[in-house]
């Protein structure tokens, strides 16, 4: 779950941290009031989904409360990278005297959490990594001490913050320690965190992404859940209890498993195609399930080939290509299939879908080589693995 500006900063303020006098607003004479309520310099922001909001015109500065109301008018009912304004974030605009960047994510690699402080803020972090990765500190955190105090003070002299600013900015990066374990947050970090004309450090910017699998033990956040600016097939599936994230590929993959799915994926881009989703259908799918899995693939109109790789455990292959036999029959399907079944009831499935215009393959290796070369794929592929037959 990706929280707006507004809703992250609304809760580090609640834990403590120091953020800009500020207020949500959705209409231009609500901004312009606020600003006017504030006496000074505001900045108006745009509540979307999506970064490098500053370079793509979604933060902008207002000198009174009429510059706010236009700005804001000129804001809201438009789009931003493709998504809606429905809301801007007006707050007093800071005397900025330096710019600093503070983050904890997942590291998967390293099976911890890391700290990432950087002396260089206020721009993508992605940028500065890959052109100067020097000018980021980081450190992984022991989960069985967390982030101390001394670890906390290293990093920032590592990362060259200035010694004025280290104490403004431990704290800060100790605060946002205690929301990430607190929250069952992925990532939460401040860009930029702000050290003022006056010696405050404040944090300008927030982002917060929420583990969805976390979020029962956090209802107040799931009821604020803004499901409108998801992705529209995202936000189906979610609808229906599937289990789906969609890709930049060509090719939709089906499979009941997540570490199957995954190696499906692997296995299609082995063969020179890339996954256009991950789809997992889960334990003991019903035929209707499949239908309503297969369904959702082909509401991505980047699909040119479907994989289906079913492990038949608790999951009966038979039930899995009824229910492939009755979307072909209910949905325009105009791309090639092809099924890969093993396990439970795999001769009684394989038996209902002949004739039928699927392919079957024995193997996923077998499958994604003749999915892709289907789908007129092949541009992509890594250098070809040994087979394995899983």
């Amino acid at each position: 779950m990706k929280m707006h500006e507004y809703q992250a900063k609304e809760l580090m303020a609640r834990l403590g941290v120091p953020t800009p006098p500020g207020r949500v607003c959705a209409t231009a004479d609500e901004a312009a009031g606020f600003a006017a309520s504030l006496g000074s310099p505001v900045v108006v922001k745009a509540q979307v989904h999506v970064g490098g909001r500053g370079k793509a015109g979604g933060v902008k500065l207002a000198s009174d409360p009429s510059e706010t109301r236009r700005i804001a008018g000129e804001m809201l009912g438009g789009t931003l990278k493709g998504l809606t304004i429905e809301r801007v974030l007006v707050e007093e605009a800071l005397d900025i005297r330096e710019e600093y960047y503070l983050g904890i994510t997942v590291d998967r690699a390293a099976r911890r959490s890391v700290v990432m402080v950087s002396a260089t803020g206020g721009i993508d972090i992605e940028e500065v990594a890959a052109t100067a990765p020097e000018r980021i500190a980081k450190g992984h955190i022991d989960p069985s001490i967390g982030l101390p105090d001394f670890q906390i003070r290293g990093l920032c002299y590592a990362a060259g913050i200035s010694r004025d600013a280290v104490p403004g900015v431990s704290k800060l990066l100790g605060s946002l320690y205690e929301i990430y374990e607190a929250m069952d947050t992925s990532l939460v970090e401040i860009n930029p965190a702000a050290l003022t004309a006056d010696g405050r450090v404040i944090a300008a910017d927030a982002k917060m992404i929420v583990d969805d699998n976390a979020l029962f033990r956090h209802p107040d956040l799931r009821d604020s859940m803004d499901t409108e600016q998801a992705d529209p097939i995202e936000r189906e599936a979610r609808r229906l209890g599937i289990q789906y994230v969609r890709l930049d590929g060509e090719i939709g993959v089906i499979g009941n498993g997540a570490g199957l799915v995954m190696a499906t994926l692997d296995e299609v881009r082995r063969a020179g195609g890339r996954g256009a989703n991950f789809l997992d259908i889960g334990g003991g799918a019903k035929s209707e399930a499949v239908r309503d899995a297969l369904r959702i693939v082909l509401m991505n109109p980047n699909v040119k080939g479907v994989l289906f790789n079913i492990f038949g455990g608790i999951t009966r292959c038979d039930e899995v290509a009824r229910g492939v036999l009755d979307a072909a029959s209910l949905l325009d399907i105009r791309v090639p299939m092809v099924i890969r079944l093993a396990g439970t009831r795999e001769e009684e499935g394989r038996a209902l879908l002949s004739g039928s215009k699927l392919v079957s393959a024995d193997t996923m290796q077998q499958a994604a080589d003749i999915i892709v070369r289907r789908s007129g794929g092949g541009s992509h592929g890594l250098p070809p693995s040994p087979p394995r037959f899983l």
